[in-house]
């Protein structure tokens, strides 16, 4: 069966790289139905913090990659200590004070390199005796390694834990791990891991290195590139759908020049054969479009549903009127938004306390005196039995009609009056999610 792992460590929380790669090893499982297991790597005391540990697993199951297997490392600290001993008492390594070092020297009577060994050949060369590590990368095609630029290696620090590679590769081989597929700055841990297989008697597994994520610059992505945690584009207003979209996308492609497609039908045509060498750009502006494509084509209710806790959060003492309102105020923005957050930006109008005006707009609409305008409009809308966008608007035209005006005159400032922006959405529908009472109300305040 095949068997993969996403193996985060709980220094810090998971970024979008780690999410890629989670991802990755994710679809491949499925797309062979396999197993994905999720080992924490949390040898490192120090550093390991709780906080970050719930990050990673909400992080997960936010981007709705469930696990069917899960191991902590600290759990596993006595049988990384059995298997240093055994190499200890086979001569393959030696002790340096209270550390445990693999033997890694090129010389054959130091050495412990058998000749036997599927992927460690030995050599001679004008500079003595090598021994070149390769193996086929299901990525890269064949990588090879001379370890004479290995230095002996640290298996058991002498705070009693193990080093990442000598524990990775215990656990790799315990669980079964069929492929490891991780970032390419894992590479040069790879020659360094396939001797500790060698010498603990398992057979490697088969090995795919990620391209690196890169941002416009072709430069490795940073923090001010968009290199931050999963949890931060959640808090930003991205949807678990767009995120896993996007991050497919970089480094494989479903074909046919598609972009938007959900997991599902991506794991039937997903081959880890088709991921690119070359390194993927970042781009939080595709992120964001994506992101408003899946906004747009959302379920309204649904959409509702996951912007009210946003609003209870920004507004604690507001109360948002009955599910079918908030559904029509969503409906009426949904079109224009990117993310959530976007929402509150664009409705403050509507659930704040107070109405802020934009300078620039009120300087622009509102610099002219037209409370009388204002006052008769007010007066007609408050006088209607059955207020809605329709009647608001017949009210409206029948007004600047008789007026003489044309509404292109009066749109504009009303708009600015109820909303404080001079762009939105249509008028009379905004009227109608402001309500009556509001509606009249700003009118009648805009020129007193």
């Amino acid at each position: 069966m095949v068997r993969v792992r996403f193996a985060p460590s709980p220094t810090g929380y998971l970024h979008i790289g780690g999410a890629r790669t989670a991802l990755f090893n994710w679809m491949y499982a499925k797309a062979q139905g396999g197993k994905f297991i999720l080992r924490i790597e949390d040898t490192d005391k120090a550093r390991s913090r709780v906080e970050f540990l719930d990050e990673i697993l909400d992080s997960m199951k936010w981007l709705g990659l469930k696990w069917d297997e899960l191991y902590k490392q600290s759990d596993r600290f006595d049988l990384y200590r059995q298997y240093a001993q055994k190499l200890l008492e086979q001569g393959k390594a030696y002790q340096d004070g209270e550390a445990v070092l693999l033997k890694m020297s090129a010389n054959p009577a130091r050495g412990w390199i058998g000749e036997t060994s599927p992927s460690v050949k030995n050599k001679e060369s004008d500079g003595g005796p090598q021994r070149i590590i390769k193996w086929f990368d299901l990525i890269r095609g064949e990588v090879q390694f001379d370890t004479k630029e290995i230095k002996d290696q640290v298996l058991m620090k002498s705070d009693g834990s193990p080093t990442y590679s000598f524990a990775c590769v215990i656990d790799d081989a315990l669980m079964e791990i069929s492929c490891v597929i991780r970032g390419e700055d894992h590479i040069s841990n790879t020659p360094k891991q396939i001797v500790i297989y060698e010498a603990l008697g398992f057979k490697p597994p088969k090995f795919a290195h990620l391209p690196l994520i890169l941002d416009d610059e072709r430069a490795r992505m940073s923090k001010r590139a968009g290199a931050v945690a999963v949890s931060d584009y959640r808090r930003w207003g991205f949807l678990p759908e767009a995120v896993v979209n996007y991050l497919m996308l970089l480094g494989w492609s479903p074909g046919n020049n598609q972009e938007k497609i959900t997991l599902s039908a991506a794991v039937k045509n997903f081959s880890i054969k088709k991921i690119n060498k070359a390194g993927a750009v970042f781009s939080l502006d595709k992120l964001k479009w994506l992101n408003g494509q899946y906004i747009k084509e959302m379920d309204t209710a649904k959409l509702a549903a996951l912007i009210m806790p946003l609003l209870k959060e920004k507004y604690p003492l507001n109360g948002f009127g009955n599910g079918q309102r908030l559904e029509n105020v969503v409906q009426l923005f949904k079109g224009r938004m990117v993310t959530l957050t976007d929402f509150l930006e664009w409705t403050d109008f509507i659930f704040a306390d107070h109405l802020q005006l934009d300078e620039e707009a009120r300087q622009k609409h509102l610099s002219q005196d037209k409370s009388r305008e204002f006052g008769l409009l007010a007066d007609a809308l408050s006088s209607l039995s059955d207020f809605n966008a329709k009647t608001a608007e017949e009210t409206f035209r029948r007004l600047v009609g008789q007026w003489g005006m044309s509404a292109g005159d009066l749109v504009h400032p009303v708009r600015v009056a109820l909303t404080g922006r001079a762009v939105g959405p249509g008028l009379f529908d905004t009227m109608a999610v402001l309500g009556q009472h509001r509606t009249v109300e700003r009118l009648r305040k805009t020129f007193n």
